[in-house]
């Protein structure tokens, strides 16, 4: 199972907006916001429309059913205060980010997030030392 633990999932129904946009605006790149202007939502931009540097963590890869999975970013410093968590990307009814592509659809999207299970802490480095799955 440890190929499969990622940081970042997608709902069904985020999938399916998501193909939608991924026909619209070419492949998709998400950068989870920090808050400001767009609170804390997860803003999904064209590829190439976000520069994305050292100063950026990349979670994880999200399948949504479209030939080139979709990257997720997180700035390094909020990756700090968030590292122990899991990420869902969802979507819900309401207007999203001012400049994420489903802005215009009705609907937007948001994180759930839940904190990592011990053995996806074990996965990613993240147990204290001396600490083993399952002890």
């Amino acid at each position: 199972m440890a190929d499969q633990l990622s940081r970042v999932a997608v709902t069904d129904e985020a999938a399916v907006l998501l193909r939608t946009l991924t026909e619209q605006h070419g492949p998709l790149m998400f950068h989870q916001s920090g808050g400001c202007c767009d609170g804390s939502s997860p803003m999904c931009y064209p590829v190439g429309m976000f520069a994305t540097g050292t100063g950026d963590v990349l979670l994880g890869e999200i399948d949504a059913g479209i030939e080139r999975p979709i990257e997720v970013y997180m700035s390094r410093a909020q990756f700090e205060y968030w590292k122990y968590t899991h990420l869902t990307i969802d979507v819900v009814a309401g207007r999203g980010g001012g400049f994420s592509v489903e802005a215009p659809t009705g609907k937007r999207f948001l994180i759930r997030s839940r904190l990592l299970d011990e053995e996806e802490l074990e996965h990613f480095g993240l147990l204290p030392s001396g600490a083993h799955a399952g002890a």
